[in-house]
């Protein structure tokens, strides 16, 4: 378990995988950075949870101070292979909000989704490769949008008796505890 950093499940061509997100503050001026060859989609993912995490900075215990005072670095390694798509978002959300306020993410924990600027979450796709790619890894428990709760009917058995699935509506069910 650590700050900073949340696990994402993304698809791929070839099928799932686990992505971590990494953030860390450095002194600065409010700025943020993201590296890890994002894709556009990921990166206003990054600004719509930014922007949900301020407007709930009290929420999450906060400093608002930080926003002005300190920069923050957004990394998703692996930083050759290219990376896009909204359903990072969730991940993106928590990884920010465990450096920001200073909990810990859990690392058995994998989550997937896209994140309103109002912290709802929205459905993805490629949910039966993202599950698969987090019991090959050995996650005990995924965050997916309630949205996506009839999908899991396509999800391999083994899967469901192995995983503890965690039904989000909006991005507080995902933050770190």
């Amino acid at each position: 378990d650590e700050i900073g950093i949340a696990r994402g499940l993304a698809w791929t061509s070839v099928g799932g995988t686990t992505l971590d997100v990494e953030t860390c503050l450095m002194d600065g001026k409010g700025e943020i950075k993201t590296t890890g060859q994002l894709g556009d989609v990921m990166k206003e993912s990054a600004m719509v949870a930014m922007g949900y995490i301020r407007s709930q900075a009290d929420k999450y215990n906060i400093d608002k101070e930080l926003f002005t005072k300190k920069d923050i670095h957004i990394h998703v390694p692996e930083g050759a292979v290219p990376k896009d798509g909204p359903s990072a978002g969730v991940t993106i959300f928590t990884a920010l909000v465990s450096a920001l306020s200073g909990c810990k993410v859990k690392s058995s924990v994998a989550m997937t989704g896209e994140i309103t600027v109002t912290g709802r979450v929205l459905p993805i796709g490629g949910l039966r490769e993202k599950t698969m790619a987090a019991y090959v890894e050995g996650i005990k428990t995924v965050v997916i949008p309630e949205a996506n709760r009839s999908d899991l009917q396509k999800i391999d058995e083994k899967v469901k008796e192995k995983i503890n699935f965690v039904f989000a509506k909006t991005s507080n069910e995902a933050a770190c505890k």
